[in-house]
């Protein structure tokens, strides 16, 4: 039976299957080509798009200008030299290099020959071109000759940078480098550890962002970082630092239209000038220009291998590996990044061992001394109000200011020794307590400015710029006795026109004020303030000797005889507007800030003209052009006889009152002030060339407990012995009078006229014409007693003819408390405060026998001396 084969069936059966099996696969293929095409082309459409959007954004980002022309540089007053300087040429050609001068600059030029030095400004120089030639021999500048030949008394020369602001989201302090500014340590450094392949890649490290997103995917967080420099820079200037997947694509996107359009020095430029490094304060330090000054206190050009690492190590975390806070940490980063130098070859490893052993040497960080932060702020907030916040913005700006920065420095240095003493002092006080809680410390400000022209020369608006920001130097506190002077020169007002007071005739410095406990109320309420010092009432005192001690029911009396208006007033003009027609404004119970009180007090040192603070002088443009200048605010509120006339009442308080702690400690220079105490502490005072506030107290207004010449007095000493060793303060003059005035010696115990008969408690005085006492001090002695004023002590010099005996060296001399030991004056300026006077000794009572005949009492009628 035949067998029917069917291979040829199956055969063909199979082929179809393939076949069919192919078309189908073929399908698929052409389906996922079609597919990936798509992607492609959907993929470059999507890249295009955002590539053309962000060279838009790069564009229109550029377009505005360089990429940091909103910096804008604030600068000190301009040094001025005069001849007898102790200055060396030296020290002068260091104060230019330090303002930006060398031999190609705009900013200007210099030659050092020696002993003298030849100065030439540039066309963008803060001064005219104008030159001029100062010789310095033996380090005493003798000479000052301009460049056309005419002999010159004082030179300017260019002032220094400050600091650097540029206003973008936040407060950033930047200082611009250029490339070639830039040590080749410090490329290598950020380099090394940053980015090695930064001048051979095309902007992106592809291999490296895989490796990284890997490290993140297998760990479950973002920490590692595969951004080059240029597209840190990328994210810098056009993104937000968060991690994402889309903000990675734009980055990358941006980093290509910035390696198309820069070199790669270019770019370094930018990264070393955009770089965060951390924050001073309420400003943040961007660049490595601003990093070396706030962290080492130098000129990015002096760094050497160890500093450069240590900024360059600092780039990843700066908050972590801030070397002030976690100097370890810092120091561990520092080495990491030396070893990478070692490994690109940019060191050797003997250079890195070297570097390794070097300790961290950081600058002081008290940014108050080096930068002003306080000022700064001021003069930011100033800018903000008159050119308005655009404006400051973007532009590129040079702000000239008032400040002088080593008067600033010495501010700084008072203020820091000044408040130890006065924590060892809240310390104590706390010590004696049980459960009095956390000790409050207390705030300090301190303005000292030029008592003829108003410039602010330095401000210090609290203890630590970086722990607060609050500025004290603005902040509006009840002024205490350091008001009193108002009263007084108030007083001299109606003197000088005519008023007599109560038939005693004009106001003197001698008139005879009552300090016994009085009702000073109004509208029917009544108001009976003490003394600081309970108990104390000396009954009638002199004004000088009121003032001098800082009485406050005399000083109350005073303003109430000449009115409590004209006293209002007179301080309202002088810039004390909170001042109103009270009782209590005699003592100094209304608001004023530092700053307030030092203008007032100019008042008493400038003629009676009112110069209001002022701390801004020019703004430039980078070119030099003024954008705005900024003139004195003057005005003349009263006579220059009255101001003058005050200000000898408070030489009296600072060589025989309260204020005389301060010669005390060493100052002896002819100098005005006065002591206040009112929940803060106070001193103001100054001297023919430089005026200075002191304010000490506590951020919640609670009553400091601390008396003016034991907390701001002391900070005032410190300050004006340092500022009289500079050379531009050295040169401290006696004041001088006014026509119309008429100095005597007073015998301080009887307000009469000085003569050898009298005590060593004497004064020179000053006098209005014709208003000088006419008796003397032995006339009174010369007055014999009879037989019953003997018996009862009538007539006669009083026996207790003083209010005030010289205190102990260990009482209070505060705001109205009994004195410091009293200096005598033995030199027409009253002002030796090398000789002091004994407490007087209780006098012992005389019985009737003793009062008849004589004998008995004080057998030694001469003071004994001890030293202060």
């Amino acid at each position: 039976m035949p067998v029917k084969l069917k291979y040829g069936s199956k055969s063909s059966g199979k082929r179809a299957s393939i076949v069919d099996r192919l078309h189908l696969d073929n399908r698929f293929v052409r389906y996922g080509l079609v597919a990936v095409l798509a992607c492609f082309i959907v993929g470059l459409s999507v890249v295009g798009f955002y590539y053309f959007k962000y060279e838009n954004v790069v564009n229109d980002r550029l377009a505005k200008g360089p990429m940091f022309a909103s910096v804008s540089q604030i600068y000190a007053a301009p040094r001025e030299i005069r001849n007898g300087q102790k200055l060396s040429a030296s020290a002068i050609a260091g104060d230019l290099r330090r303002a930006g001068y060398n031999s190609n600059s705009q900013l200007g030029t210099f030659q050092l020959n020696g002993d003298s030095i030849f100065i030439k400004p540039g066309p963008q120089s803060y001064h005219t071109t104008d030159g001029a030639t100062i010789s310095a021999p033996d380090g005493v500048v003798q000479k000052i000759t301009a460049e056309n030949g005419a002999a010159l008394s004082a030179y300017e020369l260019e002032p220094q940078l400050i600091t650097a602001l540029s206003e973008e989201n936040s407060r950033t302090k930047r200082r611009m480098v250029s490339y070639n500014d830039i040590p080749p340590q410090m490329v290598q450094a950020v380099t090394s550890i940053e980015d090695r392949n930064f001048f051979e890649h095309s902007g992106v490290n592809f291999l490296r962002i895989i490796k990284c997103g890997i490290e993140d995917l297998s760990s479950g967080r973002k920490r590692c970082g595969g951004s080059t420099i240029t597209m840190q820079l990328a994210r810098g200037f056009f993104l937000s630092p968060e991690k994402r997947l889309k903000r990675k694509f734009i980055e990358i996107l941006i980093t290509f239209q910035l390696e198309s359009r820069f070199s790669k020095q270019q770019i370094f430029e930018m990264y070393a000038n955009q770089i965060n490094l951390g924050h001073r304060g309420s400003y943040d330090i961007n660049g490595l220009g601003e990093a070396a000054q706030a962290f080492f206190g130098k000129n990015l050009k002096q760094l050497d291998t160890a500093e450069c690492a240590l900024l360059a190590g600092m780039i990843q975390s700066p908050s972590r590996l801030n070397p002030y806070r976690h100097p370890e940490r810092a120091i561990a980063r520092r080495n990491v990044v030396l070893d990478s130098m070692v490994e690109t070859g940019a060191i050797s490893h003997s250079a890195a061992t070297r570097a390794k052993a070097d300790p961290i040497h950081l600058a002081t960080p008290d940014v108050d001394a080096s930068e002003a932060p306080y000022f700064v702020d001021l003069v930011h907030d100033q800018l903000v109000q008159r050119i308005s916040d655009q404006d400051l913005a973007h532009q590129s700006l040079r702000i000239y200011t008032s400040l002088d920065p080593e008067l600033q420095s010495a501010a700084s240095e008072a203020v820091d020794i000044g408040m130890k003493s006065v924590d060892e002092i809240v310390r104590k006080r706390y010590a004696r307590k049980q459960d009095a809680g956390p000790i409050t410390y207390p705030q300090v400000a301190m303005v000292a400015l030029n008592p003829h022209t108003g410039q602010i020369l330095a401000l210090v608006g609290g203890r630590r710029y970086g722990a607060s920001q609050l500025n004290h130097a603005i902040a509006q506190r009840p002024t205490g006795s350091i008001f009193k002077p108002f009263v007084y020169a108030a007083a001299y007002n109606t003197a000088l026109n005519g008023m007599n007071l109560d038939g005693d005739g004009p106001f003197t410095a001698v008139t005879k004020l009552n300090d016994d406990p009085q009702d000073f109320g109004t509208a029917g309420k009544p108001y009976m303030p003490g003394n600081f010092v309970k108990g104390e009432y000396p009954g009638m005192v002199t004004a000088f000797e009121a003032l001098a001690h800082s009485l406050n029911i005399a000083t109350i009396a005073l303003a109430q005889k000449i009115g409590y208006g004209n006293v209002a007033a007179l301080a309202r003009s002088a810039g004390i507007v909170n001042a109103r027609a009270t009782p209590s404004v005699a003592i100094g119970t209304y608001n004023a800030t530092p700053i307030d009180m030092a203008g007032a007090y100019t008042v008493f040192a400038n003629g009676g003209v009112h110069l209001k603070p002022w701390m801004l002088a020019s703004v430039r443009n980078t070119s030099g052009d003024i954008v705005a200048d900024y003139s004195p605010d003057a005005k003349q509120v009263m006579d220059p006889r009255a101001a003058f006339l005050t200000q000898s009442l408070l030489e009296g308080v600072m060589n025989y009152g309260t204020g005389a702690v301060v010669r005390g400690r060493g100052f002896s220079a002819p100098a005005a002030g006065k002591t206040g105490t009112e929940h803060d502490a106070w001193f103001a005072g100054y001297t023919s060339s430089l005026l200075c506030i002191v304010w000490v107290g506590n951020d919640d207004y609670t009553d400091i407990k601390i008396q003016g010449a034991d907390a701001a007095a002391p900070i005032w000493a410190e300050f004006m012995k340092r500022a009289i060793k500079l050379p531009q303060y050295s040169d401290v003059k006696p004041f001088s009078p006014p026509d119309g005035i008429t100095i005597a010696r007073v015998d301080r115990d009887t307000g009469l006229l000085a003569d050898p008969s009298c005590s060593v408690h004497t004064a020179n005085v000053a006098f209005l014409d014709g208003t000088v006492p006419t008796g003397s001090c032995s006339q009174m002695r010369d007055n014999p007693q009879n037989f019953f004023q003997k018996i009862f002590g009538l007539g006669g010099r009083p026996a207790e003819v003083s209010p005030y005996s010289p205190a102990a060296p260990n009482s209070p001399a505060g705001a109205a408390g009994p004195p410091s030991p009293h200096p005598t004056s033995t030199n027409p300026a009253g002002n030796n405060p090398q000789q002091t006077v004994q407490p007087e000794q209780p006098k012992k009572k005389k019985n009737i026998f003793q009062k008849i005949f004589g004998g008995g009492g004080d057998k030694d009628k001469k003071d004994p001396q001890q030293p202060q």
